[in-house]
């Protein structure tokens, strides 16, 4: 099982130092072609999507997200840390599955 990180150049660098591979995107038409590249293949397990990228194309990243089990799309925080916006990860788990965690 393979773990991909999506995201900036500098997230894309600071994980190839810990052996993680990973694509550059700098347009939600890049990032989608990527996502669903890396979704295709099935060495990949977990997708690692950073937040900034993810926002290039937010409604398509958080459809392919409620949509995929395998592999597993997570969604970090950017280089500029967590969007202070952003609703908390419980309450975008009530709102995809219905559960309050």
């Amino acid at each position: 099982m393979k773990v991909i990180v999506i995201g900036s150049q500098e997230a894309v660098w600071g994980f190839s130092l810990a052996g993680v591979d990973g694509k550059t995107v700098r347009t939600g038409e890049e990032l989608l072609e990527t996502l669903d590249a890396v979704l295709a293949d099935k060495r990949v397990g977990i997708v690692l999507v950073t937040e900034d990228v993810a926002n290039l194309a937010r409604r398509a990243v958080d459809q392919r997200i409620a949509r995929s089990t395998t592999p597993l799309i997570v969604e970090i925080p950017g280089p500029g840390g967590p969007d202070p916006e952003r609703p908390p990860l419980s309450e975008i788990i009530r709102q995809t599955i219905g559960v309050k965690i």
